[in-house]
């Protein structure tokens, strides 16, 4: 396991009243900016699509995916594109990942073993979070080369 404190400071290119927040902190900002809900419902949310990344990063030969809920903390992480790039370089050797979502969702427990597997690597994921979703997943095709 790898990365676990990765990432902590806001880079230069930020500006000026983002530079004394951490980065988690400046996502759970921009999920609280652009999507109606309280902190903490911002902070669990990023929590696990931070723990779900970087399992999606760290066994890229497990098929996995969230739920609805998880998946809002994963898109405002990814369209923070700057600070996901640099996500990329520490936590996954560099290698761009991309991000293919299929546009059906499937119904077939995945979410609910994904929360399984992201425990496995060592991370504690909201029980309340991925059983919201258990049996609604957001997959992304594994066509597409270092997907998640």
């Amino acid at each position: 396991m790898i990365h676990r404190g990765a990432c902590k400071s806001v880079p230069a290119w930020a500006g000026k009243a983002d530079r004394n927040i951490s980065l988690r902190e400046r996502e759970i900002r921009l999920m609280m900016r652009d999507h109606i809900m309280v902190r903490d419902m911002a902070e669990r949310i990023m929590a696990d699509a931070i723990a779900y990344t970087i399992t999606a990063m760290e066994c890229p030969e497990i098929h996995i995916g969230v739920g609805k809920i998880v998946d809002i903390g994963v898109h405002t992480l990814i369209l923070d594109t700057p600070v996901y790039f640099a996500f990329c370089e520490v936590c996954n050797g560099g290698k761009y990942k991309h991000h293919a979502p299929w546009i059906e969702r499937r119904n077939d427990g995945l979410v609910i073993r994904t929360a399984d597997v992201i425990r496995e690597q060592g991370f504690a994921p909201d029980e309340e979070l991925w059983a919201m979703d258990g049996a609604d997943c957001s997959p992304c095709d594994n066509k597409v080369p270092d997907s998640h």
